[in-house]
């Protein structure tokens, strides 16, 4: 059986990224996803790429290297039209801190209080990045396009799914089930997008 170690310790995501394998016909029942905490001192990686699919590889990398095992790793974050595409790569840490959602939300809705509805335009990205020990690397990408809200409604997801409300959809991502959301985000996307791309490089090995 293949290993195939996920750069994160977040057993939700671990779980999500096994579904979406699991559906594609192209990565066989013989391919084990395992997270970081399988790996003895996986690296904790400054993101420092300026771009999401650099953030992704620098990651991938880092543990295909110490694990010995190809590895997926994926970096992602909300693009504003009006901000030129922030807070992009710095999403998580927008406020400061990094990982404090509220702080990264209510300074975004501060900063966007003016801007009138028609030009609410934003994207959630997502880069999702396959990486061997011999340096072989893939990346594949996932949008979600749609408007953000004056004022964050529902109670699911993380981050600043609350405020932004997909294309075609009168909810929010936060108000969305997890399934309706996995449908359509940009990290589900992205990771169906890679299933094929693991299928033909781990059954290479």
């Amino acid at each position: 059986m293949t290993r195939l170690v996920l750069a994160t310790r977040n057993a939700h995501k671990i779980a999500e990224l096994r579904a979406i394998l699991a559906e594609s016909p192209s990565v066989g029942p013989d391919v084990e996803l395992v997270g970081a905490d399988a790996v003895p001192d996986a690296p904790e990686v400054a993101e420092t790429g300026v771009t999401f699919a650099a953030n992704a590889l620098l990651k991938a990398h880092a543990l295909a290297r110490a694990s010995g095992l190809p590895a997926i790793a994926d970096d992602s974050g909300l693009c504003v039209d009006v901000l030129g595409g922030a807070p992009g790569i710095f999403s998580a840490r927008w406020a400061g801190k990094h990982g404090d959602d509220r702080a990264n939300l209510e300074l975004l809705l501060a900063q966007l209080a003016d801007v009138p509805d028609e030009h609410r335009g934003a994207h959630f990205a997502c880069a999702a990045a396959l990486a061997l020990p011999d340096g072989t690397e893939r990346v594949t990408e996932g949008r979600l396009r749609g408007t953000l809200r004056r004022a964050p409604s529902g109670a699911g997801g993380f981050g600043y799914d609350p405020v932004l409300q997909p294309d075609g959809d009168t909810r929010t991502c936060a108000e969305l089930t997890p399934e309706e959301k996995n449908a359509i985000s940009h990290r589900g996307q992205a990771f169906r997008a890679l299933a094929p791309v693991v299928g033909e490089l781990i059954g290479d090995q």
